[in-house]
């Protein structure tokens, strides 16, 4: 993967890890809201995955925030 694709994969992840902390959530719970697998939440907080514009959008329901908040570099 390039440099600043993997940057922007590990902002993300960590935006998601800050927010779902933020809301008292754990990985489970916040894969059972966005109809994800544990496994997806867990590649996701760490930058390990690149991920389907739907997926973002499925977690940014899950986590009732702003795209700003999670797009935010």
């Amino acid at each position: 993967m390039k440099k600043a694709i993997t940057k922007q994969l590990q902002t993300f992840g960590g935006n998601v890890r800050r927010l779902r902390v933020e809301r008292n959530l754990t990985q489970e719970t916040l894969a059972e809201k966005a109809d994800l697998n544990i496994r997806t939440v867990q590649k996701i907080e760490a930058g390990q995955t690149n991920i389907l514009i739907t997926t973002a959008a499925r977690i940014q329901n899950a986590l009732a925030c702003d795209w700003n908040k999670l797009m935010t570099l």
